[in-house]
């Protein structure tokens, strides 16, 4: 395996415990499924934007479910690992600005 994570064997992994909730519980399954097919029906964000977003957040939420189902997507859509990038680096700017702001909320409830 080189890199951090073998996504091969993390996606069969993930899928298979995938089939035992769908078998456990398959309305929430179905529900979860609805909310993303109502995500992807956009009218003014193409598949590419949309799956920019989705790796941002996904490392803003650290899941790796996402990470994984998202990079696969956003190929597919087109998008490039200069574009990922990019679009990372937003999510770590921002990640970083909140930081900030709450550190701002500790000096406050630190009082003078």
């Amino acid at each position: 395996m080189s890199g951090i994570k073998d996504w091969g064997a993390y996606n069969a992994a993930a899928r298979d415990q995938g089939k035992a909730l769908t078998a456990l519980h398959p309305e929430l399954v179905k529900g979860f499924g609805a909310l993303n097919r109502g995500a992807a029906s956009t009218q003014h964000l193409d598949a590419k934007t949309r799956e920019l977003i989705a790796l941002a957040v996904a490392i803003t939420t650290r899941c790796d479910g996402c990470i994984d189902a998202h990079v696969r997507k956003a190929k597919h859509a087109g998008a490039t690992r200069e574009e990922m990038a990019e679009a990372l680096g937003v999510s770590i700017a921002l990640n970083a600005g909140a930081a900030f702001t709450y550190a701002l909320h500790v000096l406050d409830a630190a009082g003078e």
